[in-house]
């Protein structure tokens, strides 16, 4: 088996050379160059054309997000950006993310983290997970296909949720999902995202800023829920609902990960099957199997749930869609460009 051919753009030297010599030390990854900046980094990409790209943010003539933007528009490839501990790298990094790098790396203190090798194991997983991931450009051939029937639902309930679990490549196909949404849903929305503490915030911060439909917000303990208004849930808790239709609230909680995630997706679909609400579980790109035990646990306690999966033509990462798929209680299979017309239909069917 061919080794991952890897591209290590930074522009401190101390950084290449860790991030080499951590990803070398996996007989599966090659390091087959290193560039000082974006602009050095895009030249050796065309050239070179490696597997997957380690782009830091902050680096002098180019930056990583502008050498992401071009990359994204002229040869899309996996690209895991490397971060640091700043608000501000926090808010650009989901900016990243948003514009096509499908995972980052936190460096564990700062621009420069001479303890970098802490997380080796994290820093080889990402990129062994990001060679995986290809991409899907053509637009027009999203819309050609997955074009199902539609299941029509019956009004049982006054109210109406819709919840959504992510993961690899969530960032982007969410920006997607709110971009389109429908005015005036007259709904909630809970989101998890697979994603670290800290940086949650900043996706229900960028989400909230390219939205004029609804408030996006990071989940609170003990708030009251409203309509048109979505809840991401915090990295390092569970994001839960309780209560009645008429008073929903957030619970957070501490309990240990499930599926090694924290938050994680079964737990706020499984939280969910409990309330007397029309219910709409959507299942976005990732790796893994979470939210398919949560979609099994819904439709097993309320038949009338509408399941949305990502089509594979879209995602970045098919499994927990495929996942989901494979348990049989998927209604809709859509490309990413369809699903906020899809919850459009089901919620219209769901106020008649």
């Amino acid at each position: 088996m061919n080794p991952i051919r890897v591209i290590v753009v930074d522009d401190s030297s101390f950084m290449r050379k860790m991030v080499k010599e951590i990803l070398e030390s996996d007989s599966r990854i090659e390091v087959i160059a290193t560039a000082r900046n974006g602009e050095e980094g895009l030249n050796k990409i065309g050239n070179l054309h490696p597997d997957v790209v380690t782009m830091d943010l902050n680096m002098p003539i180019m930056d990583g997000f502008t050498a992401l933007e071009i990359l994204m528009e002229k040869q899309p490839l996996p690209v895991v950006m490397l971060a640091s501990v700043s608000e501000e790298d926090k808010d650009r990094t989901i900016e990243a993310m948003s514009k096509g790098a499908v995972d980052f790396i936190q460096k564990p203190s700062g621009s420069i983290s001479l303890n970098i090798e802490t997380i080796k194991e994290i820093i080889i997983s990402k990129i062994i997970n990001a060679s995986k991931i290809r991409f899907c450009t053509n637009k027009n051939e999203w819309n050609q296909k997955n074009s199902l029937k539609t299941i029509h639902k019956k009004k049982i309930h006054a109210k109406t949720v819709v919840v959504i679990g992510s993961s690899t490549g969530g960032p982007r196909a969410l920006h997607q999902f709110f971009t389109d949404l429908p005015s005036n849903m007259n709904a909630p929305i809970f989101v998890v995202q697979h994603m670290p503490a800290g940086f949650t915030k900043s996706l229900a911060n960028r989400l909230n800023r390219i939205t004029t439909k609804m408030e996006v917000k990071e989940a609170e303990d003990g708030e009251i829920v409203k309509n048109n208004t979505a809840y991401i849930a915090p990295g390092g808790y569970h994001l839960t609902v309780k209560g009645t239709s008429s008073q929903l609230r957030v619970k957070l909680t501490s309990d240990k990960p499930r599926n090694n995630h924290r938050p994680c997706v079964d737990v706020l679909f499984e939280s969910v099957a409990e309330l007397n609400v029309n219910k709409i579980a959507i299942i976005l790109t990732g790796m893994g199997n979470d939210g398919s035990h949560g979609i099994k646990y819904m439709k097993q306690n309320d038949a009338n749930t509408t399941v949305i999966a990502e089509s594979e033509e879209t995602a970045v990462v098919y499994g927990m869609p495929k996942s989901a798929i494979s348990t049989n209680f998927v209604d809709y299979i859509e490309p990413i460009s369809n699903i906020g017309n899809r919850v459009a239909d089901v919620l219209s069917q769901c106020n008649k």
